[in-house]
């Protein structure tokens, strides 16, 4: 499941290239040349892939909360309806939401701190950009955090939402290279396609939270004493799960 995070995210990278094509391509340093242009352009797409990082461990602690109670399957259910919610919720409903929660304010302060880091003259600026790029508002990066949620544990999610950055990274390089070659109706056909592949692994979390007893994709978990759980998928008939 932790690689369906990489895969969801090279499968929509042209949807980041739509939302935040523009500022990879207004990086600075645009007139420069050699290893320096290369550098800052690895660093800006190295700041997001941090980002992403920090948030997935965010998510992690929030889903490990709730997998020590024994919700293993709960919590993947939930990941998979809460990326259904990202997909079909209106954007008004979302703008008030962030308003209520205070995120409206934070989106702000990032804003002036990107204009900030733009007008610097070194890499670290760059590293800074991506980094901030990271924390405004995308229901992508919500649709990959909610899938966070139920990785096993902190550093999973860490990992889950680090390959997403990681499958998002060829485009978004390329594009911060020069973005030029990808054309307007190009992007919007990749648009078009993302709710549906968010769909498709919102089902997949919903199928797995369902322990239906399918060897790798919806294994069957089996209580025990203490906290521990068994995996049943791998087992034979007639004989008992392993601990």
């Amino acid at each position: 499941m932790i690689w369906a995070g990489f895969l969801f995210g090279l499968l929509g990278s042209f949807h980041c290239v739509g939302m935040c094509g523009p500022i990879a391509m207004a990086l600075p340093f645009g007139r420069s040349s050699g290893w320096r242009y290369y550098a800052g352009r690895l660093l800006y797409n190295g700041g997001r892939l941090v980002t992403y990082a920090l948030l997935g461990a965010l998510a992690g602690a929030f889903g490990q909360s709730l997998q020590l109670a024994g919700l293993q399957q709960v919590v993947s259910i939930i990941s998979g309806l809460l990326i259904l919610f990202f997909l079909v919720a209106p954007a008004a409903f979302k703008g008030r939401a962030g308003a209520m929660l205070g995120t409206d304010k934070a989106v702000v302060w990032v804003r002036r701190k990107l204009g900030y880091y733009f007008g610097r003259d070194n890499l670290g600026a760059l590293f800074m950009v991506g980094s901030l790029n990271g924390l405004l508002p995308c229901g992508f990066v919500y649709i990959a955090l909610a899938g966070a949620i139920s990785a096993p544990g902190i550093p999973g999610a860490m990992l889950y939402m680090a390959l997403f950055g990681l499958g998002t990274f060829p485009l978004m390089f390329l594009v911060s290279l020069s973005g030029k070659f990808i054309s307007l109706k190009l992007r919007g056909t990749f648009n078009r396609i993302v709710p549906y592949v968010g769909m498709a692994l919102a089902i997949l979390f919903i199928v797995r939270g369902l322990g239906l007893g399918i060897p790798y994709l919806s294994p069957k978990v089996v209580q025990t004493t203490g906290h521990t759980t068994e995996m049943s998928c791998c087992t034979k008939p007639g004989t008992t799960a392993q601990k």
